[in-house]
């Protein structure tokens, strides 16, 4: 089987030889405004070499979003990160800096972890 077709699921033949089957696009969320957003800020050093990072989840929206708001947090600590699969990695442990920030900015958020 080619690897182009591995997503289609549930065809495995057809007899119709003008038979095209439709991709269906995964279609990107939209963003949510920032008062319903609901999101959470724990430290983590899981599989980092001990180094801690500060992560943000539960963003719900578009990838341009996440990297515009991940861009803003990473410059109000100084530090780096990235931003991808809908979490925010901010190098160093800025759980306070990051959710006063947030707070500011009207997003819902909590301290998760310990």
């Amino acid at each position: 089987m080619s690897k182009k077709n591995k997503n289609i699921a549930g065809v495995v033949y057809s007899t119709d030889p003008d038979f095209q089957f439709q991709f269906e696009e995964p279609a990107e969320q939209e963003t949510l405004a920032p008062s319903k957003q609901d999101l959470r800020v724990q430290l983590d050093k899981k599989q980092r070499g001990g180094k801690a990072v500060t992560l943000i989840t539960g963003f719900v929206g578009t990838a341009d979003d996440l990297e515009i708001l991940g861009k803003r947090l990473k410059q109000k600590c100084g530090t780096g990160g990235s931003a991808k699969n809908g979490e925010i990695i901010v190098q160093g442990d800025f759980r306070d800096k990051i959710v006063e920030t947030l707070k500011s900015e009207g997003y819902k958020v909590k301290k998760s972890g310990g």
